[in-house]
């Protein structure tokens, strides 16, 4: 994974310093995922999603598909299309849907709809 996400840094021109702010992690922890000496957390994925939300995760963590989603109808003649830092909403069908932030005011006691579990091998399994 580190190699994918120093290969997303490079399509994107960013540095690890700017990727570290933008996430608002330290700095030492990009570096050390891209150096293979840590494995990104949930919230770092998260995160990267919600920065990057035309990221294909799927790419990224297990090394499938393309680097970014693919919108709207696929010619082979569009461009990706490019992160922005609004979240877009999960299309259906989509591995890893990203929580979005709910009211302070809301009474309904959230539910678990979905688990994802990352093994140290890079492999990752969804529960329902």
């Amino acid at each position: 994974m580190n190699q994918r996400l120093q290969q997303f840094l490079n399509a994107e021109n960013l540095t690890q310093t700017q990727l570290a702010d933008r996430l608002g992690v330290a700095k030492a922890s990009v570096s050390h995922i891209l150096a293979g000496r840590n494995k990104p957390g949930y919230d770092f994925i998260v995160n990267l999603a919600r920065q990057f939300p035309n990221l294909n995760l799927e790419w990224l963590i297990a090394g499938k598909g393309r680097m970014y989603k693919i919108t709207g109808q696929e010619d082979g003649n569009s461009a990706p299309a490019r992160p922005t830092d609004v979240i877009s909403d999960p299309q259906e069908g989509d591995i890893f849907e990203i929580p979005q932030e709910t009211s302070e005011n809301q009474t309904d006691t959230p539910k678990i709809v979905k688990v994802v579990v990352f093994y140290d091998n890079g492999t990752f399994q969804e529960i329902v």
